[in-house]
């Protein structure tokens, strides 16, 4: 279960139409795989999780090729198909695939939120979404944020650890 194939793909589609994206999904990639540890994540799973945080963002790509912007709504909407594509030929079931591409699908989604592997997902993504806020005049806003969003003890514990200013 070597993820890095998937790495390359990321990076190819990457790094010619967005290039600043490889360095989110690893940083993604590594939150995640911090939460995983935490919650004893092992195995099979750990690697389904793993390709879903390198893939996440991939309907950037197409998003901004057909709407010129890169909302998140685009990227829902843009991204189940290109993760597909980029996982063709792949060690993946047709079950794992779909799951890989709803969580893509949705990971902008708040209220889709639900099992393990889209919740450490949601988690290692919000962490580097909230790392761009100011963190100085929003300290209980992070706080509020980080108590509604984070379920897992291990995502909550890095999230405090990396934006809440003690």
């Amino acid at each position: 279960m070597n993820k890095e194939p998937i790495i390359n793909k990321m990076k190819s589609a990457f790094e010619t139409t967005i290039p600043s994206e490889i360095d989110h999904a690893l940083k993604v990639l590594e939150n995640a795989e911090i939460i995983m540890d935490g919650e004893c994540i092992k195995g099979r799973e750990r690697y389904l999780v793993s390709v879903t945080a390198i893939l996440h963002d991939i309907g950037m790509i197409n998003a901004k090729e057909k709407y010129g912007l890169t909302f998140g709504n685009y990227q829902e909407k843009e991204g189940p198909a290109a993760a597909k594509e980029l996982l063709i030929g792949e060690d993946l079931s047709d079950d794992e695939i779909e799951r890989i591409c709803y969580i893509i699908g949705n990971h902008h989604s708040p209220n889709k939120v639900e099992g393990i592997d889209f919740q450490v997902q949601w988690e290692a993504d919000l962490i580097e979404a909230l790392k761009k806020l100011d963190k100085e005049n929003i300290q209980d806003k992070l706080e509020k944020i980080i108590n509604k969003n984070f379920k897992t003890k291990s995502g909550f514990e890095l999230a405090k650890k990396i934006l809440i200013i003690t």
